[in-house]
């Protein structure tokens, strides 16, 4: 028996762009049914390898055998360190140490926490966060909700302008002119050296189970979170593993003394 199990299919936005032939997307009235969340939470989806903590080692997206590759070293090396704190819990996050499509000039970690599944449940956000800090480990981008889903919800609007019209006062742009900015990590492609960023994963920010039976999905598809990617991801993301080169990590005492002289100038 498979001793671990991977992460379930998120879905995209019927407004995402960077999707291939079997990508799927979220079913007709998807808007509402996150509308009547209580919270919800908005992460930068970072370009890096879907990897998974557990007490049985560190596995990629297929977990049927544990993930080692070139680039899963630094993974294994902070496995070692906490593989006997992790007991029941499952913590998947973004492997950055291998360069996808998109480059970083602001990591801070090779890896970065987007959820924590325990059991059966997918764990609320606030617990994401307090377990990537229990384990020393950032959590994905989060961008402030200033104006939640539910107090803009009109069942007689289109419910996919609407939500490009949501996400719009909340990020301050349009999601499309986001993804052609550098984010909040300094996202940049590598062969142009033009800024972008991949896109969004918004959840909800209380636990959940992978199909909770709001909407018409399958059960190994969340209905419950929902992603928005890119135009030209697909593109570029193809043959990485051909090519890769590691990630730099910031040097933080550096990037905090330009970042104070920057301030001082003005």
């Amino acid at each position: 028996m498979n001793p671990s199990r991977k992460y379930c299919r998120s879905l995209h936005a019927q407004i995402s762009l960077g999707t291939t032939s079997d990508d799927r997307f979220m079913p007709n009235g998807y808007v509402e049914a996150f509308a009547k969340m209580k919270e919800l939470v908005i992460t930068e989806k970072l370009d890096g390898q879907n990897n998974c903590f557990n007490k049985h080692g560190v596995f990629a997206r297929s977990h049927t055998a544990p993930s080692n590759h070139p680039w899963d070293k630094p993974m294994w090396e902070r496995w070692e360190l906490l593989k006997n704190d992790l007991k029941e819990l499952e913590i998947f996050g973004e492997n950055m140490y291998g360069i996808h499509s998109i480059a970083y000039h602001k990591l801070e970690s090779y890896f970065y926490v987007f959820a924590v599944r325990e059991g059966d449940c997918w764990l609320s956000w606030e617990e994401v966060e307090f377990y990537a800090a229990l384990l020393d480990f950032p959590t994905v981008p989060v961008l402030p909700i200033h104006i939640p889903l539910k107090e803009v919800f009109d069942p007689q609007q289109d419910e996919n302008k609407l939500l490009n019209k949501w996400l719009t006062q909340n990020i301050g742009m349009s999601w499309l002119d986001y993804v052609d900015s550098a984010g909040q990590l300094g996202g940049y492609d590598p062969a142009t050296n033009q800024a972008c960023s991949e896109g969004f994963v918004i959840r909800n920010a209380a636990n959940f189970y992978t199909n909770e039976g709001h909407l018409a999905v399958a059960n190994n598809e969340f209905d419950s979170l929902f992603k928005l990617v890119r135009p030209s991801h697909v593109k570029t993301d193809e043959h990485w593993t051909k090519t890769w080169k590691p990630a730099s990590l910031i040097d933080y005492e550096k990037y905090k003394w330009y970042a104070y002289a920057y301030r001082n100038q003005f």
